[in-house]
């Protein structure tokens, strides 16, 4: 059951987030992010990982919800658990390894041994409580009470009761379809390894931006003259391209229109067919030629799942927040299975544009800890958000959109913000894979 508990915060919430502007104090108050914690990171659903990432029984990975330590597993059977990374005696972390393969972990404290399910296995001198009978009473690794997959992606929500995954990605699981038609095999891995970036910065100046199509010719400029690329052009007024709410705080900067201009499988990736002959070959005999043609043309997704999930084209994302101004972003090149040729040259494109000396990630990095600076000036106390406001429209499917450059996407993210801010859930509900 949800119940709406709206409190004297809630009011002053509402009067920090207008249509058109936004207060600073958004990014900077402490007792903000704590209820944001709460409110979104605590009970909404968050990505944790893929499960390419665990694709054996007994196979793990060590992740994040918000700020907190979790560890997703998949037992003997294939099941995937999300767990606490916390013993259930005096609150040692249990698991150390970025991953690996463990049907069981062992607290290095007093010994405390957990399944990779989280049932208590059991512990030194039992006598100590009584005997080994003990075990059925004493508490497991917590595990998220509701944990779901969809097309390989595992989201986990701490929260025992709200919407179904299906329901909180909404039209966002189209941009996953999306994105999974780019494989042969209907599938992306996640098996290029992670780079971790950690900036001086409130985490929503990351959602932001993700889907901000007005900063790229600006903040990206560097690395669109050095490289040849036109990406750039795709973010202008004379662009068709379109920023989109797509509901639930999800957004998206829709560039299919200007690859259909352009008519070019592969063209969304900088890649001639050319050099990736096998991919081409494999998606054609998949799907047919003018099916696999059209595929390859609107390439894949430039969507924000909030919160934390962000997939650019041919690298995904996700936004870790550690404090009310330290964010970390994960990255990794996105990987099609069956499709080793392409592969090979979306991880030398992303070491290039958001690896450890990328240019990319590094330019919108210094923009997040300006930003951060900025607002703990006193003045102005406002963030305008209105750029675009006069334009939008509604398009076919029933979703508000701007032009490429517009600010849409800012304002359907802080509207659904202030909703999930205002709200409290609680109650019970399995946990499901879908």
């Amino acid at each position: 059951m949800t119940t709406v508990d709206v409190d004297p915060e809630a009011d002053r919430l509402r009067s920090l987030v207008r249509p058109d502007a936004v207060h600073g104090s958004l990014y900077t108050d402490a007792g903000i992010y704590a209820r944001e914690l709460e409110r979104i990171w605590y009970s909404t659903w968050v990505y944790v990982g893929h499960e390419s990432e665990v694709p054996e029984p007994n196979d793990y990975v060590r992740t994040t919800i918000g700020p907190q330590q979790v560890v997703m597993t998949r037992d003997r059977a294939g099941s995937i658990h999300v767990l606490h990374n916390r013993c259930s005696h005096r609150g040692n972390l249990v698991c150390d390894a970025d991953r690996g393969n463990a049907g069981s972990f062992r607290c290095p404290y007093h010994g405390w041994t957990f399944a990779n399910t989280g049932e208590l296995l059991g512990f030194p001198f039992n006598q100590g409580y009584g005997g080994s009978r003990a075990r059925a009473e004493l508490p497991g690794l917590a595990a998220a009470p509701r944990v779901a997959s969809y097309r390989g992606f595992v989201f986990a929500s701490l929260a025992a009761e709200g919407p179904t995954l299906r329901e909180h990605l909404g039209a966002a699981a189209d941009r996953l379809d999306q994105l999974c038609r780019l494989s042969p095999a209907g599938e992306v891995e996640l098996t290029a390894g992670w780079v971790r970036h950690e900036v001086t910065a409130n985490w929503k100046m990351l959602v932001e931006n993700e889907t901000d199509g007005y900063h790229p010719q600006f903040v990206h400029s560097s690395i669109f003259s050095i490289s040849g690329s036109g990406i750039g052009a795709l973010y202008s007024d004379r662009s068709s391209a379109v920023t989109r709410a797509l509901g639930g705080g999800h957004t998206e900067n829709d560039l299919r229109p200007e690859f259909r201009k352009m008519g070019v499988p592969m063209g969304w990736a900088g890649t001639p067919e050319a050099k990736i002959p096998d991919y081409a070959a494999a998606m054609r005999a998949t799907h047919g030629t003018a099916a696999a043609d059209e595929i390859m043309i609107d390439g894949a997704p430039h969507v924000m799942v909030f919160p934390n999930l962000f997939i650019a084209e041919i690298q995904l994302f996700t936004i870790q927040p550690l404090a009310v101004d330290r964010t970390v972003q994960h990255v990794t090149a996105i990987q099609f299975r069956d499709a080793p040729d392409l592969n090979r040259r979306l991880v030398t494109q992303c070491v290039g544009s958001v690896g450890p000396a990328g240019m990319l990630l590094a330019d919108d990095a210094e923009m997040y800890e300006r930003n951060q600076r900025g607002v703990a000036a006193r003045q102005p106390e406002w963030l305008d958000l209105s750029r675009g406001l006069h334009r939008e429209r509604v398009d076919d499917d029933g979703f508000t959109v701007g032009t490429a450059t517009d600010e849409t996407s800012m304002r359907a993210m802080w509207a659904h913000y202030l909703e999930l801010m205002e709200t409290k859930r609680s109650g019970a509900r399995p946990s499901e894979m879908t």
